[in-house]
């Protein structure tokens, strides 16, 4: 491990606002933040710019950045103790477990951006069946998702995910600045966003909900018990 993450693994060991596979936390979110507010996850934050950023706008919401890279948990969680955040935490934890920290209906919100697109192991897209069959519980009923993404699979794949197992779409934008759409919380821009954009690449958004009947599993993941 280079000396730069090394650093920051330590910084973030004291950062009260940063759990690293914490005990009992599922269904304590409200006493963690002091407040009964709405929780949004942003799953495979990185730096956490939405989370930072919403956070920022919203405080009558809290909001918690997943990610399993603690050098990259650093950014956003040092930004969001320097201005007092107080309504912004990050939680280090690997998204396959995400049910072992939050009981069902504590989250009312998802945002997935520029995640990877896994193309070559579609069953770890953060969209693939049996990850929004961890969310079915924990998130609220109606509760939206949102993913934002310049890869064009990703996109493709979580359309045809989300149709197969019956869930609505609140909005689907095939070219978000192409159409104009780069407004609100879309206008936000990551690290890699701005790369992505600087190389002319196209950026897709899709919100969708998750049905009230279960996801349907398939293969070896039928067979599989993922509470």
């Amino acid at each position: 491990m280079g000396h730069k993450k090394l650093i920051r693994f330590r910084a973030i060991d004291t950062y009260e606002n940063v759990l690293q596979y914490p005990e009992n936390m599922k269904g304590n979110w409200n006493a963690f933040f002091k407040n009964e507010n709405p929780i949004t996850l942003e799953l495979a934050c990185g730096k956490g710019e939405y989370s930072v950023n919403l956070g920022r706008e919203h405080k009558d919401r809290n909001y918690i950045g997943v990610d399993i890279k603690g050098n990259r948990i650093y950014n956003g969680a040092k930004i969001a103790l320097t201005e007092g955040l107080t309504n912004v935490a990050f939680l280090r934890i690997h998204i396959g477990q995400i049910t072992e920290y939050f009981a069902p209906s504590e989250v009312a919100e998802m945002w997935i951006v520029f995640s990877d697109p896994f193309l070559k192991k579609p069953k770890n897209r953060l969209t693939h069946e049996r990850f929004l069959h961890a969310y079915q519980q924990i998130i609220t009923p109606g509760g939206r998702i949102n993913l934002k993404t310049d890869s064009k699979e990703l996109y493709e794949f979580t359309l045809e995910v989300i149709q197969q197992q019956g869930c609505t779409i609140h909005e689907n934008i095939a070219d978000i600045y192409g159409q104009g759409k780069a407004t609100g919380p879309l206008a936000i821009q990551t690290f890699y966003e701005k790369m992505h954009l600087a190389d002319g690449r196209t950026i897709y958004y899709i919100c969708f909900s998750l049905p009230v009947t279960p996801i349907t599993l398939t293969g070896r993941f039928e067979k599989k018990d993922l509470n």
